[in-house]
């Protein structure tokens, strides 16, 4: 008996004491919608037909139409209107009479999915007005002609990135008539890089071509020795290519609330590219054998594999990271999210968290491969997604990393990021997410520990320069390689380099066992950043103190360096390199001017831009790191006009 009462009981919606609706992590179920919503009875004589009807509606969704011609989404092999949010499109009503403002109602209306709602932005309703105010929805009257009235609409820019189904609301004294369900009507909105209030706003227009809008690309692999590439079509406009990215949000049960959220995104999408723990879209294989599925060297594209997900549900088979990467590039791109895939030559993987390889020899020096877990891939691949961080302090926007090959958990899942390449560079792995594994990859030390026969490990060898030793991608609006190397850290060997990455072992490292050198933070000396007022176009002063609490003597090697952020927090460029040694006399303070000349940062100045510096300082005499990060506001002089 409690058989058959538990198979009924899966096909109603599971309902449980705390939440009222049940999960919408679909866009593509759908709830009825009533053609009329009567506010009482209805008397007798009442017939919609006598009050104003929608009999048509026209969306301009040829390519060549207005739409997708000014919101970059011509390209897509689709025939529903696809918009890019924040950014007004045209739609026509025609009515079966003249339109009357003074008493006529009508609104519209855009849902998603199977339980809209309107604190959720799955629900929309739009009213007609007089203004557009950018980045909010609205709509207003452009054009009245007969029974045609033409609509601009301008939709939110944290809106849901997804497909809505659309309704035109008459109101009438008796209820509410409403449009037919009409799947022509539908509109994707995606998210938009051209737009300056969109998370995803890239100022470069040669970038944005490149980075949401070329659908092949070139992936570089071999080995630093050999480079090699070979072409990738990502495919993100082709037919049914939109739908099946939309899908992958549904299967990674990303509620659609959370869609307008790029860092959302990435981060659900980054595990669901790979079929570990969720069925995801490509099974990986590295042991080449590929029974009942295809190599991963044979694929030259995106899009086989996602339609073949998209059809059969299950995952594909095989890829490596390359394959992972270039599928992940195409569901970016295609959702409007800035991505390029990128190349790391001698990539660590780093199996414990530690920041550092550890290769294990035995008597005779070979390395001992059942001690041994940490490895070295000649070249790893990963991607880039462009986006700000409003969940990190300022300065940490910009490209982040964002890795579909299943090689740790993270969270209990086999993804890996969003982590700011910013914050790499400078050794802050303490922001989420997964900094410290993607800092091992590009810049961690191996070390090579001799197992004595009585347990004791003795370190033989440090080797600081063979992991990360090329980052590569493919340059804009070209098939050359553009070497990015220095985005995620300083010159190999550099003392600024070796500051990142003891900054990187403070923040990052797991606390090791007991067994292991506790660690000791630098305790009696502090340091502390200020800056003078900074006004555009003159020069200003920065100082660095120092308080050295001890009764010894130390030295600190001192490295600043000055950013130009976008108000959004992402980082333009760097503009200010400058490296010292401080002699801290015991017991006291010690101050350091450095003066930071306008003709320094003038050329790479932005509206309402504002300065993100970072400041590292190693004690010398006991290796300890100190670091702060500080975000400095430019005034702009005010203009007295007598």
């Amino acid at each position: 008996m409690s058989e058959t009462t538990s198979t009924n009981e899966e096909n109603k919606l599971p309902l449980n004491g705390r939440r009222t609706i049940p999960p919408n992590y679909s866009n593509d179920e759908e709830n009825e919608v009533p053609e009329m919503e009567a506010f009482g009875l209805i008397p007798r004589g009442f017939n919609p037909r006598d009050y104003l009807r929608v009999v048509d509606i026209y969306m301009f969704k040829d390519p060549h139409e207005i739409n997708k011609q000014e919101h970059h989404t011509d390209k897509y092999y689709n025939p529903k209107l696809i918009v890019r949010r924040g950014q007004a499109f045209q739609i026509q009503i025609d009515f079966n009479r003249p339109y009357r403002p003074e008493t006529d109602q009508f609104w519209l209306e855009y849902l998603m999915g199977r339980y809209p709602q309107q604190n959720k932005g799955t629900y929309i309703p739009i009213l007609v007005g007089n203004v557009l105010k950018p980045g909010q929805w609205g709509a207003k009257i452009i054009h009245r002609e007969n029974n045609s009235i033409r609509l601009s609409i301008m939709s939110s820019t944290s809106c849901i990135i997804g497909k809505f189904r659309l309704y035109v609301a008459v109101l009438t004294p008796f209820g509410i008539l409403r449009t037919r369900r009409n799947s022509a009507t539908d509109t994707y909105i995606l998210f938009n890089p051209w737009c300056q209030l969109d998370a995803v706003y890239l100022d470069n227009e040669k970038e944005r071509e490149e980075y949401v809008l070329n659908d092949v690309g070139i992936v570089f692999h071999g080995n630093v020795e050999d480079i090699k590439s070979r072409s990738w079509s990502y495919g993100q406009f082709e037919e049914n290519i939109l739908d099946a990215c939309l899908f992958l949000m549904d299967k990674a049960e990303l509620e659609l609330s959370g869609r307008g959220n790029p860092i959302k995104i990435c981060r659900v999408a980054s595990a669901v590219i790979n079929s570990r723990d969720d069925n995801g879209v490509i099974a990986g294989s590295w042991n080449n054998s590929y029974d009942y599925g295809v190599a991963p060297s044979a694929w030259t594209g995106s899009v086989d594999i996602l339609l073949e997900y998209y059809s059969s549900k299950q995952p594909v088979r095989y890829g490596q990271c390359w394959v992972f990467a270039g599928v992940f590039n195409t569901f970016l791109r295609c959702l409007g999210i800035p991505a390029r895939l990128i190349t790391n030559y001698s990539s660590a993987h780093d199996n414990n968290a530690n920041l550092r390889l550890d290769f294990f020899l035995d008597d005779e020096g070979k390395v001992d491969t059942k001690l041994t877990k940490d490895s070295v891939w000649n070249y790893h691949c990963w991607n880039e997604a462009w986006m700000t961080r409003p969940d990190l302090p300022v300065g940490f926007g910009g490209w982040q990393v964002v890795d579909g090959t299943p090689q740790e958990t993270s969270d209990g899942m086999y993804r890996c990021g969003p982590a700011s390449v910013q914050a790499i560079k400078h050794g802050h792995v303490c922001f989420q997410f997964d900094a410290p594994f993607v800092y091992a990859e590009v810049n961690s030390d191996i070390f090579y520990t001799r197992m004595e026969k009585n347990g004791t490990q003795a370190v033989e060898k440090i080797d600081t320069s063979h992991i990360g030793q090329l980052i590569v991608t493919k340059e804009v609006g070209g098939d050359g390689m553009m070497d990015i190397t220095e985005e995620y850290k300083f010159r190999e060997g550099s003392d600024e380099e070796r500051l990142a990455l003891e900054t990187a072992v403070m923040y990052g490292v797991k606390k090791q066992n007991i067994q292991d050198t506790t660690y000791q933070p630098q305790t009696d000396v502090d340091m502390d950043f200020q800056a003078q007022k900074a006004v555009l176009g003159n020069d200003f002063k920065v100082t660095i103190t120092f308080r050295n609490r001890s009764r010894n003597t130390y030295t600190a090697t001192t490295y600043l360096s000055g950013n130009i952020v976008f108000y959004t927090g992402v980082t333009k460029s760097e503009f200010k390199k400058h490296s010292f040694s401080a002699k801290l006399e015991p017991s006291s303070s010690s101050s350091f001017d450095i003066v930071i000349k306008s003709s320094e940062y003038m050329s790479d100045l932005l509206e309402q831009a504002s300065f993100h510096f970072f400041v590292t300082a190693r004690i010398n005499e006991t290796g300890k790191i100190l670091a702060v990060q500080k975000a400095v506001m430019l005034e702009i002089p005010t203009l007295r006009i007598k």
